[in-house]
């Protein structure tokens, strides 16, 4: 078959992917800690061991296709609640091409939920790449940011059939992106940060900026502060009277150091008059984040001085100092990757007592609680969901994003009783994949394991899920092929949660670990900067003692081990391939070769990133896998999108031309259309068979079940 040809019928149902075939221009490990966070509702085996099909592991049967998983792929992109209690949830279909769409909730059981936003629309910003924070509710009118021009649009909510208005100037193209905004009815505005790339579309200027709601015309945004690299959180007491924000510059991220600020608005609308409140004092390292007002004007928010884990404080301004409202070694907060984050809701109970409803991250799980400032006490609110995401609140309801291992990403609503601290119902509204658990009997849940790292006395962390099909079993003398899973950021963290793309995977016979190398989050700020000046070298070493402890324990075949990650998993994968011998083969999803290019080439919100990861020039060229393409003595498959602006395809195709010059059986499936990260179905699901497909071919030893058309490897077809 020539390569023409194969490159046509390889597309011929893709027709924007583009499948390139030619192109151009020791310590002694410890003994292993498993828990396995399993639920009391996993169903048993349908059948007995004993009766099970002998095959070998790879080759089962599973009715969890590509085609369900991507089908399942759908992303919330945020939660708000109207004045009258109506719930709202932005989701990105992969079946509309990665479209994000307002959707209400139902008015009645057995109703179907209502879409608000227009198809020729879609609620999406680009506001530092990753986006967020891209609508805002009050009454019965949303803002929203439409992806194709950036530009904010107001619209009812009252019915589906009205039409968006627009706010801001158009720019000829999406050259300005706004994020995180709130609503300011003093002044009848809209309060929101704005990304200005007009003049520059790799250094732009970030402000916070005040737009009119006005319907006699649409005006330039009046810029409220400025001056500083970032911001985030813009945040409007009660009255209008104050505005709090999280500020930071180069060559923070937002999780190294930021500043909370507060300023006075005076009569005309502007700010003045600005105290920081925390981040300011040179003794003390700290990222506060979160800042929210109570009904009576108290400043909340979230920071890790002192104890490096991000917990709850208040604000004492009167004194202008800041008081912890309850101390604990777990993360009440996440990185801002982007914006919109809630991780906790300022609520009442019956008896009119202030109460915070929050959740938090410990040991590998989270939790939900009910925190009473006052008496500084926590009380946990026991929910099906060991993994939360954010929330929102409602009267005496919870709006909780979250997951657990049988619970795929979902909205549920819980209800508290009239002192705040019990559930008396938890509901789901949204779920992510709604037909899941019908492949409950195939589940492989995740088991959290302790391993020992290079490094003596420290441990890493990871969630290990074994083969699992109720139908199929392989013979005793064989060990699984293991898939190795290095998760994205990598200032990140993997989660223990039900993800039908890893259960495609063990549901046919393969094991499946997902890594929290050093540097996650989760874990503290000591945790998450052992990576600091030693990405490639932490994260790479904590992936193969993964592999090697599980390899020790009996769990997987040491000669099938193989490893995969998008973005900085995607480094981390090619970083391993290269530099040590663990692996047999990789694919990479839009992962970086070259970290010089990639600091060449990034953008604002990460230029600095690299350098803080990294360290010297030295280290930027000794730790790019593409300057040591003779290391690489394993299969590799790359997948990358023709519009990512996080990780340019250039990236991609060097490493692709240098391996196949080399003679190492490699291919490289570029999409047009597609970002940083797959938001189509189909690319979704070719992704997911190539990858399956390739490794089975190259060290699986078994023929896979599903019928799945090769593309053509170099070097090997």
């Amino acid at each position: 078959m020539t390569e023409k040809l194969e490159e046509r019928i390889s597309i011929k149902n893709y027709t924007q992917r583009k499948v390139i075939t030619n192109f151009s221009p020791k310590r002694q490990l410890q003994r292993p800690t498993f828990k396995t966070m399993a639920s009391s509702t996993q169903v048993a085996d349908a059948t007995a061991k004993q009766d099970k099909i002998t095959a070998p592991y790879g080759s089962w049967k599973s009715p969890i296709t590509a085609d369900v998983v991507s089908g399942a792929s759908k992303r919330l992109g945020g939660i708000a609640v109207d004045d009258h209690g109506h719930l709202f949830w932005v989701e990105s279909r992969p079946s509309e091409s990665g479209r994000a769409v307002l959707v209400r909730e139902a008015d009645k059981p057995g109703e179907e939920p209502t879409d608000i936003t227009p198809k020729e629309f879609a609620v999406r910003t680009t506001a530092q790449e990753y986006g967020g924070g891209a609508f805002t509710i009050s009454g019965d009118t949303v803002i929203y940011s439409n992806y194709k021009d950036q530009r904010l649009y107001k619209q009812s909510i009252k019915s589906k059939d009205s039409s968006p208005v627009p706010l801001t100037p158009d720019y000829g193209g999406p050259v300005v992106s706004y994020a995180d905004g709130v609503f300011d009815l003093r002044f009848n505005r809209f309060v929101t940060v704005m990304e200005d790339r007009r003049v520059s579309s790799t250094n732009s200027t970030t402000t916070i900026v005040a737009v009119g709601l006005s319907d006699k015309s649409i005006e330039e945004p009046k810029v409220l502060v400025s001056g500083n690299d970032f911001y985030a959180f813009p945040r409007i007491d009660p009255k209008g009277e104050r505005i709090a924000w999280i500020e930071w510059g180069h060559p923070n991220m937002p999780w190294d150091k930021t500043e909370l600020w507060v300023g006075y608005i005076s009569e005309n609308g502007d700010v003045h008059n600005r105290i920081c409140v925390a981040g300011c004092d040179p003794t003390l390292v700290e990222s506060p984040t979160e800042p929210k007002w109570s009904s009576k004007g108290e400043l909340f928010f979230i920071t890790d001085r002192k104890s490096g884990f991000w917990n709850l404080y208040k604000w004492i301004e009167s004194v202008n100092e800041v008081q912890a409202i309850y101390s604990l070694d777990a993360e009440f907060s996440t990185p801002l990757w982007v914006f919109g984050i809630n991780s906790y809701e300022l609520i009442q109970n019956n008896e009119g007592k202030n109460l915070i409803a929050c959740s938090y991250r410990q040991n590998g799980r989270s939790f939900l609680g009910i925190l009473d400032d006052v008496q500084s006490s926590l009380s946990l609110l026991d929910i099906p969901f060991t993994d939360i995401d954010h929330m929102t609140s409602w009267n005496r309801c919870l709006y909780v994003e979250g997951a657990s291992a049988i619970h795929p990403s979902s909205v549920a609503k819980v209800n508290l009783d009239d002192y705040g601290s019990k559930v008396v119902d938890f509901k789901i509204i949204w779920s992510s994949s709604p037909d899941s658990l019908k492949y409950e009997s195939y589940f492989s849940l995740p088991e959290l394991i302790e391993f020992p790292t290079e490094v003596p006395g420290q441990n890493a962390y990871a969630y290990f899920y074994p083969p699992s099909n109720p139908i199929y079993q392989a013979s005793q003398e064989e060990k699984p092929p293991l898939l190795l899973k290095s998760h994205g950021g990598p200032t990140s963290e993997t989660r223990g949660i039900l993800n039908l793309s890893v259960q495609y995977w063990t549901s046919r016979g393969w094991a499946v670990v997902d890594v929290n190398y050093g540097g996650s989050t989760g874990y503290g700020r000591e945790y998450r900067e052992r990576l600091l000046n030693k990405w490639g070298i932490v994260d790479v070493n904590d992936c193969c003692s993964c592999g090697k402890f599980l390899v020790d324990n009996g769990k997987v075949d040491r000669e099938r081990l193989c490893i995969t990650g998008g973005s900085a998993g995607g480094y981390t994968t090619l970083a391993a391939l290269a530099f040590k011998e663990t692996f047999k083969a990789g694919a990479s999803l839009y992962g970086v070769a070259d970290l010089s290019m990639l600091r060449a080439e990034t953008h604002k919100f990460e230029s600095h990133y690299i350098d803080n990861l990294v360290g010297t020039e030295e280290d930027y060229f000794e730790r790019s896998p593409i300057n040591f393409v003779d290391r690489f003595s394993c299969p590799i498959i790359l997948f990358q999108g023709l519009d990512d602006k996080v990780v340019p395809p250039d990236q991609a195709r060097k490493i692709y031309l240098a391996l196949k010059k080399k003679g190492l059986p490699v291919a490289l499936v570029e999409y047009e259309g597609e970002q940083h990260g797959f938001r189509k179905a189909e690319n979704i699901k070719f992704t997911l068979e190539q990858q399956m497909l390739f490794f089975a071919r190259l060290v699986g030893r078994f023929t896979v079940a599903d019928e799945i058309d090769p593309i053509r490897i170099d070097n090997l077809d």
